[in-house]
């Protein structure tokens, strides 16, 4: 029986290891965990070595004590810095020192002599250790390091949030439930000063165990997980709690005992336990289970099924203690997930030209390209009914259907708008419930609605933030414009005099130099100061006059002078400001050319369908999605190393000045299309 479970337990190890390291699309188990599974590993071969070979006893005694002393410290370097956030950083300092010390304590109990660690009364079987001094010392420590990782484990487990405790809850409780089993069967040791080799099936079937739990976490629900555990004290600890209880109830026992019973009925009383504290656990860290205890408790003991108070002040709270607008997008979505016992959710934010609404943040979301147009039937839906929509009431709605396959990826339950001045400004998707079987009523509802309205001013306040910075950047342009200004006045005397001088020396050869030379140095500086300045047109400022846009084209492409820059179409005319649109289309085009590096042409269209159109069309290197969506068009913001981010800021300035837009459409390492939309003349217009 026991040379079966040990052997068991070390093919389920190696097994584990080759699986997650060879296969290419698996995360390979940390190196601290691979060390922790084979020191468990060896330490179940050297046992089961020396009960087939009793007369080397002496011999896997030293391995087995080489084997310990590497596997207690590497199971608390992976539960110190599994799934941890700054894991070098975030260790307690005793913690570190445990670590640092361990490999000298290895050689300082390897150093002295076998005899003073253990001794056998069996020396034809083996099957009873009893301990010296130095091997008393020595699992005390073994024990320290085994309770410590416990804590460690347990911390991180209950300092997650809901979604990344669903990934690695049966990982946890896998190396935990081994670690727990490994307290118990050298606590045993210290209190009986004896190692007994009948309770070993007990430790191999708990390894074999832990490492099904683990392959069924990773091979299932992944491992990609970062959480922050701040270092709390350890009287916090309800590991520490247990283990305490758990000594002090074995020594009271050990009081009255003398000897134990078949040591396979005892090994058998330790699995039972085992299992059951394990499957006490699972039910413990269920989210499903929890829910469903705290919907019970409050529907039958309480009034209400909230504590509105708390829910309130951990909303805020949370909302508060984002740094970044991307941690609060987060926050507002994981907020709601863990306050209605949902897995997934996914919120969705109008665009700055409030035309389309996309997502924003998402958890446990496949897809980040879902977009809901403002003139979306569901949408309109959301803005007339002013409530929550719960999707599995079945309810008969076609502005709602069109969309099933968006819903059905998310497992939508309900979706909760977030109004702004009677406006949708945006909307969220909470979908998977951990509890199937849970009843939302207007309770619930009230509560998100509630919180919802929290959540638009939040994201009211970020968007006001953002551009109250954009107005200060802006101030601040327009104080240096007022130095570029001077700049360029100076400049212009300059020319002035060159041309005063052209009138009387321009026949000297020498004179020509020097004026071609002034010339291009001057048009080098200008062209620095005017890349500086802000020109942004109103529409009162604009000179509208017919336009040949096609004329117009090629006569920038002139301007630009580049030679892989060709322009075709046919001719239309629009009523623009010439000037102000042939900046447009020169930002265009300048972009485009330094896109490709000059490798591949630019292709400039002209065109009319149903509205005259100017399209600017390259090879480049494409826009990332995220900064297209987002920030492409807001100033100081922009993909070049030097660049300042106005260019395209003052070109949809100048667009929307005349009634017109701009449209992109861009693909990474394939190129960037520009399409500027201009009114058409109106037939009988003056």
């Amino acid at each position: 029986m026991t040379q079966a479970l040990s052997i068991t337990a070390i093919i389920a190890a190696v097994m584990f290891l080759l699986y997650f390291t060879l296969r290419s699309n698996t995360t390979a188990p940390p190196v601290a965990l691979t060390i922790a599974i084979v020191a468990s590993a060896v330490l179940e071969l050297f046992d089961l070595m020396a009960l087939y070979h009793p007369e080397q006893l002496f011999v896997w005694n030293i391995l087995t004590l080489m084997a310990e002393a590497v596997l207690a410290p590497a199971w608390l370097w992976f539960a110190i810095t599994y799934a941890r956030k700054n894991r070098q950083h975030a260790i307690p300092l005793p913690l570190r020192l445990l670590l640092t010390v361990s490999p000298l304590i290895v050689i300082l109990f390897l150093s002295l002599p076998n005899r003073s660690f253990s001794y056998s009364a069996d020396i034809l079987t083996g099957k009873v250790h009893f301990l010296g001094d130095c091997g008393f010392i020595f699992y005390i420590l073994v024990l320290v390091y085994l309770v410590a990782a416990l804590i460690q484990l347990e911390m991180t487990l209950s300092h997650t949030n809901l979604t990344s405790r669903w990934k690695i809850k049966f990982e946890l409780l896998g190396a935990g439930g081994y670690l727990a089993i490994l307290i118990i069967f050298y606590s045993h040791t210290l209190l009986f000063h004896a190692l007994n080799s009948q309770l070993v099936p007990m430790r191999a079937i708990a390894l074999i165990t832990a490492l099904a739990m683990m392959f069924y976490s990773r091979l299932k629900r992944g491992s990609g997980v970062n959480v922050y555990v701040s270092q709390q004290i350890a009287c916090k600890s309800v590991v520490l709690l247990a283990v305490g209880m758990y000594i002090i109830f074995l020594g009271l026992a050990g009081e009255g005992m003398k000897y134990f019973g078949d040591g396979f009925y005892r090994a058998m009383i330790f699995s039972m336990v085992f299992f059951s504290g394990l499957g006490l656990s699972v039910i413990l860290f269920s989210e499903r289970v929890k829910r469903r205890v705290t919907i019970f408790i409050h529907k039958n003991f309480y009034q209400n099924k909230y504590d509105y108070r708390n829910q309130w002040l951990q909303f805020t709270e949370r909302l508060s203690a984002s740094q970044t607008s991307d941690h609060l997008i987060h926050s507002i979505v994981s907020e709601f997930c863990d306050t209605f016992g949902m897995r997934t959710g996914v919120l969705f934010i109008i665009n700055q030209e409030r035309t389309m609404y996309r997502q924003a943040a998402g958890i446990e979301m496949e897809r980040d390209d879902a977009s809901f147009s403002v003139n979306d039937p569901a949408i309109k839906l959301l803005a007339s009914i002013r409530w929550i929509v719960d999707l599995r009431s079945n309810i008969a709605a076609p502005e709602i259907d069109r969309h099933s396959t968006l819903f059905s990826q998310t497992d939508a339950c309900f979706i909760i708008p977030l109004f702004l001045n009677d406006a949708v400004d945006g909307f969220i998707l909470l979908g998977r419930p951990h509890n199937q079987d849970e009843i939302y009523t207007h309770e619930d509802f009230d509560l998100m609605r509630t919180l919802a309205n929290q959540a638009a001013s939040a994201l009211l306040n970020l968007r006001l933030s953002e551009q109250l910075f954009c107005s200060r950047e802006l101030a601040a342009i327009g104080k240096v414009s007022t130095f570029v200004m001077h700049d360029l006045k100076n400049l212009v005397v300059t020319l002035s005099l060159l041309l005063e001088n052209a009138q009387e020396h321009i026949n000297a050869p020498d004179f020509q130099d020097d004026l071609l030379s002034s010339l291009g140095k001057t048009v080098v500086k200008m062209n620095t100061l005017i890349a500086r300045l802000k020109d942004l047109p109103e529409n009162s400022a604009l000179q509208r006059t017919p336009v040949d846009l096609l004329q117009m084209a090629h006569d920038t492409a002139a301007l630009a002078n580049i030679s892989k820059l060709e322009v075709t179409g046919t001719s239309v005319i629009a009523e623009v400001d010439r000037e102000e649109l042939q900046k447009v289309t020169l930002n265009l085009m300048l972009n485009a050319v330094e896109a490709t590096d000059g490798s591949t042409p630019v292709r400039v269209e002209v065109g009319e369908n149903g509205s005259p159109f100017i399209r600017v069309k390259d090879q480049g290197c494409g826009i990332p999605a995220a900064f297209m969506q987002s920030v492409l068009f807001k100033p100081f913001a922009s993909t070049k190393k030097k660049g300042m981010g106005i260019g395209l800021y003052q070109s949809r300035q100048i667009i929307e000045a005349h009634g017109g837009r701009i449209e992109v459409v861009s693909t990474i390492d394939q190129g960037s299309e520009f399409t500027v939309w201009l009114p058409k003349i109106q037939v009988g217009a003056a």
